[in-house]
């Protein structure tokens, strides 16, 4: 089995973090871009596990590799679970990180009920047809206002109360170990380690 895997994402923070962490099993993390290759993926699943895997396959189809792919994003219990896998576009293409969470303080006003938790799906689509699938969460709230420089998206006005701080407010490392996204790569590196040694 080839150890080059390809990284469904354009996203430069998330290559070089998908790179450290699987380098420890031999695996080389390259991107769509690397191999010339462009894949655009409608996410049309009602999941960020469906939206992640749909995005492995069709990557895995277009490189002929092993393809990962993630999806995220927040789910507010006050709006019935939204934005959820609508995260990046809530509100509409037009919109960015800060348009965003303010929209999302706008439509919290007034609500007293403030839980919510981010949610990360990982997939990998192999070419013989095998999958994996991992997940995380991470719970907290959503804060009055924006909080922190840190982070990206909903990042400031997601507070953690163990933290006693937003996403935004936490350094790389202290978000690492509690996020979403670092325990659904937990899980995910555990699951491909010992996919791996099959």
């Amino acid at each position: 089995m080839s150890e080059k895997f390809v990284l469904a994402t354009h996203n430069a923070n998330k290559l070089r973090e998908m790179s450290d962490i699987l380098s420890k099993l031999g695996v080389q993390v390259v991107s769509p871009a690397d191999l010339g290759i462009t894949v655009d993926v409608e996410e049309t699943e009602a999941t960020f596990a469906g939206n992640a895997m749909l995005k492995a396959k069709a990557v895995c189809a277009a490189a002929g590799l092993p393809a990962i792919a993630d999806d995220s994003g927040l789910c507010v219990d006050a709006l019935n679970g939204g934005p959820g896998v609508y995260s990046a576009r809530y509100g509409g293409e037009e919109l960015d990180d800060r348009g965003r969470y303010t929209l999302l303080l706008n439509s919290m006003r007034g609500q007293t009920t403030r839980a919510a938790h981010f949610a990360c799906a990982v997939a990998c689509a192999f070419p013989n047809g095998d999958e994996l699938t991992a997940e995380g969460t991470c719970g907290g709230t959503i804060a009055f206002a924006p909080m922190g420089e840190n982070g990206f998206g909903y990042d400031p006005v997601f507070f953690v109360p163990e933290k006693a701080k937003t996403f935004a407010q936490l350094t790389a490392e202290e978000k690492a170990e509690i996020s979403h996204r670092g325990k659904a790569l937990a899980e995910f590196v555990e699951k491909l380690g010992t996919y791996l040694k099959k």
